[in-house]
């Protein structure tokens, strides 16, 4: 059964390429389309095999980074080299309506996230006389922490599955035993109030065969959509740590 989930990280296709390039640190004007897209199939193959609903457009963009790849691997004719050096010059590189689509979107997903940035700030403003706040100022922390989203998350699982592969025995029995969501949604929560609250992303995965995995990975998204839960990150490629929500 596929198990559809949405979050607000979790927008399209366009959003993962730029997420990939970021990640990746290369340059939006020169994509190495070779490696994204083997990277874009990878989480496409992880979200399959988390049983997670990809939309259409995904698939259409994975079809659209194939095409492109194709057109660039292409043998030129070394004969017309010269007769055709002009036209080779102004030529269409494969990638430019993809890396204007890039564009495009990326402008409007900063004027949002600035225009979200202002609401924000101006809904702390309100008009009432000055008052002593002292008594509510909080110790301020060093620690710079930032939100992760469903593809960090699939990254982070990625490695996981790869190191149950690596470790899992040539030979053994299969049982076969079907955990409800919500009830793995409830043995999450217990588990991080035992750890005061806040576990390391991998720890709810040390246990249990791949199905086992899958419905945990599906708790967590619903626990996250629910506000339940928070996943938190120092930067790319750290530890992902999930944090219990106090009610």
């Amino acid at each position: 059964m596929q198990y559809s989930v949405k979050l607000d990280g979790f927008e399209g296709p366009l959003d993962l390429l730029l997420h990939l390039i970021q990640t990746y640190e290369v340059d939006i004007y020169d994509i190495p389309v070779a490696i994204i897209t083997e990277q874009y199939l990878q989480y496409i193959h992880t979200m399959k095999e988390l049983k997670l609903d990809v939309a259409s457009e995904f698939l259409v963009m994975a079809a659209t980074l194939l095409a492109i790849k194709s057109k660039m691997l292409l043998p030129k004719h070394e004969e017309d080299f010269f007769d055709q050096q002009m036209e080779l010059d102004v030529e269409d590189d494969p990638r430019d309506e993809l890396v204007r689509r890039l564009v495009e979107y990326r402008k409007f997903k900063h004027a949002a996230d600035e225009l979200k940035g202002r609401e924000a700030e101006r809904s702390l403003i309100y008009t009432r006389e000055p008052l002593d706040l002292s008594s509510f100022e909080k110790e301020e922390t060093n620690t710079q922490v930032t939100n992760v989203t469903l593809f960090d998350m699939l990254q982070a699982m990625q490695k996981i599955l790869q190191e149950k592969v690596v470790r899992a025995p040539r030979q053994t029995t299969i049982e076969r035993q079907e955990i409800p969501i919500e009830t793995r949604m409830t043995q999450i929560k217990e588990s991080l109030r035992s750890f005061g609250g806040k576990k390391k992303f991998r720890d709810l995965f040390n246990q249990g065969n791949k199905e086992h995995m899958v419905v945990t990975f599906l708790a967590l998204l619903e626990l996250m959509k629910v506000k339940t839960v928070n996943c938190e990150q120092q930067d790319h490629f750290s530890e992902i740590y999930i944090t219990l929500i106090e009610e």
